[in-house]
């Protein structure tokens, strides 16, 4: 039987997924991939959850991908292989199309492999004090979980080549100040600030939030993304009820 790498909590509105392996500083294996996968496919299905908030245990929301949980297995070119790839593709897909809004809790380290994961959230809110980076040219590595695409539409080209081409790391601070996380707090504030953020947004409409994922998922240029937006229809049941006491 597989151990459990990943926890998860409801608290109304708001589920909780936290990376569980806080001796290895939440290094990520595939088994954390897959078990965190089904969690947010799982959420996606629960009858009251509007907000999913991913975190880490302990120091680090993770250090990145285990290198010794890679055993024997030679590196081809660069890649981690199928054996990470795979199940880290299948949890970042279901993190983006998911129709709850996914926050991450960056509340420590969190380098290259862990990094892609924050960065396929809707939101990223950070430990001023955390310690984030991509270090794959570090290691020999290239980019297979998305950091080549997200990253720049976080930071900008010119900052994201920076930050790869130097492997350097930067803080939470730095992370809001670029606009990788929408904001940055201490550490010691940051679940209070992540409840309290994420409470306003489970207060709305839950097919508003998911029309809003869908339509903001379109990187298009203004007028295909103004055609899609006008064009587009969703399943939003409480439109009436919600604005009944305004009219």
């Amino acid at each position: 039987m597989t151990d459990a790498v990943v926890r998860t909590s409801v608290d109304g509105a708001v589920a909780t997924i936290t990376l569980d392996r806080a001796e290895a500083l939440n290094a990520i294996t595939a088994e954390m991939l897959v078990q965190l996968g089904d969690a947010v496919a799982a959420f996606d299905e629960h009858p009251t959850v509007r907000v999913i908030v991913l975190t880490g245990a302990g120091r680090a929301f993770s250090a990145g991908v285990d290198l010794k949980a890679l055993g024997d297995r030679q590196l081809v070119d660069g890649a981690v292989g199928d054996v990470l790839d795979i199940p880290a593709r299948a949890a970042i897909e279901r993190i983006t199309t998911s129709p709850r809004v996914v926050i991450a809790a960056v509340n420590g380290f969190c380098f290259t492999g862990a990094l892609e994961l924050a960065l396929a959230c809707d939101l990223v809110i950070v430990a001023t004090e955390a310690k984030l980076g991509d270090t794959h040219a570090k290691f020999g590595l290239r980019p297979t979980w998305g950091m080549s695409q997200r990253l720049p539409r976080a930071v900008g080209i010119t900052r994201a080549r920076m930050l790869s081409y130097t492997a350097s790391t930067f803080t939470g601070a730095q992370a809001a100040e670029w606009g990788l996380a929408v904001e940055h707090v201490p550490a010691e504030h940051l679940s209070d600030r992540v409840a309290e953020v994420a409470a306003q947004i489970a207060a709305n409409s839950a097919g508003s939030l998911a029309a809003y994922k869908q339509l903001y998922a379109n990187h298009l240029d203004l007028t295909s993304g103004l055609a899609l937006e006008a064009d587009s229809v969703f399943p939003i049941p409480d439109s009436n009820e919600r604005v009944a006491a305004f009219r």
